[in-house]
């Protein structure tokens, strides 16, 4: 019997890249979107093409109420969820160092609310059934303060914090881990400047970014028997950034 994920924001980027890694594999994959219809339909479609199973849901998931709808849906298709992909997020590129509070009100729901509102739904499920794997998007300032990017950096590492509860709370049953890339060839990163671009490229010992399929690659890993003893872990995936210093 196949198994079943959910990723949330999974029409674009990581999160698509994600849903047809897992589908390669033969999981039944639910791709939920917000705004994009269009890209998680297209998701959907190459799914389907596979061979796989894959429905496209809309949901806030910073909204509880969507969010147990959502859970619902899920459960009334597939039967049960066994992979959890907090995915959505995002960088709001104002300065906040100041304390705005609205910057740091909007960053936190993305980021934080989001992968609290769902997990609290599909946590129990795991419980229940005794499985369960949960994955949510860290990022490579989980661990530093950033000046021009406090509420994001401070976000991601509430997130760690986060996993590292989660893990204790899915044991010896279930895991949970985060993952944290670095900038990746997609949405925020495609739109930049070339000076931003540049600016960042040299602060990356490997001189380039991550294309999404290689951040895929990493949490199907995560969530495979093969990393059956991982849990509580973040791990970085941005070409050295977090932990090689450029001379």
């Amino acid at each position: 019997m196949s198994k079943t994920i959910l990723i949330t924001g999974s029409s674009s980027g990581i999160g698509r890249a994600t849903a047809l890694r897992f589908a390669e594999n033969g999981f039944n994959v639910i791709v939920n979107y917000l705004n994009n219809q269009n890209g998680a339909e297209e998701v959907v479609v190459e799914i389907q093409k596979m061979g796989a199973k894959a429905i496209a849901i809309k949901a806030d998931v910073t909204k509880e109420d969507e969010v147990k709808k959502l859970i619902e849906l899920i459960v009334k298709e597939f039967g049960t969820i066994d992979i959890l992909v907090n995915n959505v997020g995002g960088y709001i590129n104002r300065d906040e160092w100041n304390g705005n509070l609205q910057i740091w009100k909007d960053t936190f729901e993305k980021n934080v609310i989001s992968t609290l509102n769902v997990s609290k739904f599909v946590i129990p499920i795991f419980q229940k059934e005794q499985k369960g794997v949960i994955i949510n998007l860290a990022s490579r300032y989980c661990n530093d303060g950033q000046i021009d990017a406090i509420a994001y950096a401070a976000s991601k590492a509430t997130i760690v914090n986060i996993t590292q509860a989660y893990a204790k709370l899915l044991a010896p049953f279930g895991r949970a881990n985060s993952v944290a890339p670095g900038p990746v060839n997609t949405g925020y990163w495609l739109r930049a400047d070339k000076e931003e671009k540049d600016k960042n490229l040299n602060m990356i010992p490997m001189k380039r970014f991550s294309e999404p399929s290689e951040i895929a690659d990493l949490i199907y890993f995560l969530c495979s028997d093969n990393a059956k003893s991982i849990t509580g872990q973040n791990i970085f995936i941005d070409g050295g950034h977090s932990n090689l210093k450029i001379n």
